[in-house]
This record gives structure tokens, sequence and C-alpha cells, in this order.
């Protein structure tokens, strides 16, 4: 049976994530500039995506917070996975500098949303922050 809320989250989701997504991958303009050297971000990219998308097709359980934490989880990944992408090809001081930031606040917010759900954080680790 289809519910109001798996409705409007998988509006959502189409209307935030995928559509735009669809769009820059099918758009050739968008795609025109790429270069050979920027073909290694733009995998890590999609891969992110990809990923992300997977993850927040999780199955309803009944409990909201679960569920909300089972998709945010895999949204709040994607940022990081984003972030260590620009931090491997990107050359703008700001954006790197915003990329560190975004790796650790969203590592928090991950461990913040498991504990409030009763779950152990994820095991410290060091932030992917220089460029390999």
């Amino acid at each position: 049976m289809i519910t109001i809320r798996r409705l409007v989250c998988a509006t959502l989701i189409v209307g935030v994530i995928a559509l735009p997504l669809l769009a820059f991958l099918n758009c050739p303009r968008a795609n025109a500039g790429n270069s050979a050297a920027e073909a290694p971000y733009l995998a890590e990219n999609n891969a992110a995506m990809a990923k992300m998308m997977a993850g927040m097709a999780a199955k309803p359980t009944g409990d909201v917070d679960r569920d909300f934490v089972a998709m945010m989880i895999p949204h709040h990944q994607a940022a990081i996975d984003m972030a260590v992408a620009l931090l491997r090809y990107g050359h703008n001081e700001k954006l790197r500098r915003m990329a560190q930031e975004i790796i650790v606040t969203q590592q928090q917010e991950i461990a913040t949303m498991r504990l409030a759900i009763g779950e152990k954080p994820p095991p410290s680790a060091p932030s992917p922050t220089v460029p390999h």
C-alpha cells in the first residue's frame, strides 16, 4: 500500500536529487567541457551519487526516526565522498577548506544521528583532507 509518506519521500527524492542528476548526466553542454584530467573526479563524484541513491532507497521499517536516519546517512556520506573527491582533484583553496569542513560536520552529524536512535557511532578515523 502506498502511503502519503512514501509518496512524499519518492517525490522529494526524484524532484530534488534524481531529476537534476539525470539532467546533468544527459546534458551535452554540462559534459562538453570535461577533459581527460577531470575524468577521475567525475567518476568519483558519479560513484558517490549512485551509492547515495541506492542507500536512500532504504525500505521503510515503520519507525520514522530509524527511516529518517537510514536515508540521511547515505546522503551525508555522499557529501563526504564528494568533498574527498574535491580535495583529491580541486585547486581552489576556498573550496578545499569548505570541503574539509563538510567532511568534519557530516561525520559529526552521522555520529549524532546514530546515537539518537541508539546505535553506536562509526569508529573514529582521520579526516581525508590531504590529496594523494
